[in-house]
């Protein structure tokens, strides 16, 4: 058994079963899908998001390894994800508990607690096509920028995200944010379950992330020119020698975002 406790579950878990104390926590589910329910409580006056995983089976665990993925298996996942991220200065979501309970990988039961980011709105509601016509060159670029930096330090110490869409950005949305739509509100990275960390990350992996992001970014309004300024950024360098470098990579990358795009209009999930 794995379990870390900050407050205030540490004192109100004690001499308690935190793993049944965790299923009896009440608030709205967000997301339901039988081996992983995520629900938003509020706690002391406090907000926090519960994600429950209650394992995901031999078959499920079969089906991956036999497509050369590796399984998730609960938590824990997410949970190294938020600390090594929070490690290299990228913004995420702040731990409050976590447990994972069980030896047999199809059935282990886990859960993590962390702080609510509120109040907050997903980049890709924020950012369209006619809200990104208010911003000068300077904020616009400075905005891709930021975006091409987090992805670059995370890719360079072996992370990959592999959903890696804009609406997995979350900005502070304040009052302030409807009268200047960029001033220099935190972004945070999230939904990091399916997140992988190793010494480097491969190649395939950077070219899923990559493609994923442009196709999101050039459905909110992003063009060709904040992905040339994303690109400089990204690979520190001179975009000319940038295309040179690789020209195949990113023409791949390119062709797989509009792969998603038009699998999006097949699926109804944008025109």
């Amino acid at each position: 058994m794995k379990l870390f406790l900050t407050e205030p579950f540490a004192t109100k878990w004690q001499n308690l079963d935190p793993f049944k104390e965790v299923f009896s926590l009440t608030g709205k589910i967000y997301r339901d899908m039988g081996d992983r329910c995520t629900k938003r409580i509020e706690l002391d006056g406090s907000v926090y998001f519960i994600k429950i995983h209650t394992g995901v089976g031999w078959k499920e665990i079969l089906k991956n390894l036999l497509c050369l993925k590796k399984p998730i298996l609960g938590a824990i996942n997410e949970y190294e994800a938020i600390i090594r991220l929070s490690e290299l200065g990228i913004n995420t979501m702040v731990v409050r508990a976590y447990g994972s309970n069980g030896w047999n990988p199809a059935t282990r039961i886990s859960f993590i607690i962390t702080e609510a980011l509120e109040p907050t709105a997903p980049l890709d509601e924020v950012y369209n096509p006619g809200t990104l016509k208010d911003l000068d060159i300077n904020q616009r670029r400075k905005l891709v920028k930021r975006l091409a930096k987090i992805t670059r330090i995370m890719h360079e110490n072996g992370m990959n995200h592999r959903d890696y869409y804009l609406c997995h950005f979350l900005i502070e949305a304040t009052k302030e944010t409807k009268k200047n739509i960029f001033i220099e509100q935190v972004i945070s990275l999230i939904d990091l379950h399916r997140m992988q960390i190793r010494k480097r990350t491969p190649k395939r992996w950077k070219h899923k992330d990559l493609s994923a992001l442009y196709y999101s970014a050039i459905n909110s309004g992003f063009n060709q020119r904040d992905a040339f300024c994303f690109m400089r950024e990204y690979k520190q360098g001179f975009l000319k020698q940038i295309i040179n470098d690789d020209p195949s990579f990113w023409e791949s990358v390119k062709l797989e975002a509009k792969n998603l795009h038009d699998k999006g209009i097949r699926k109804g999930y944008h025109t």
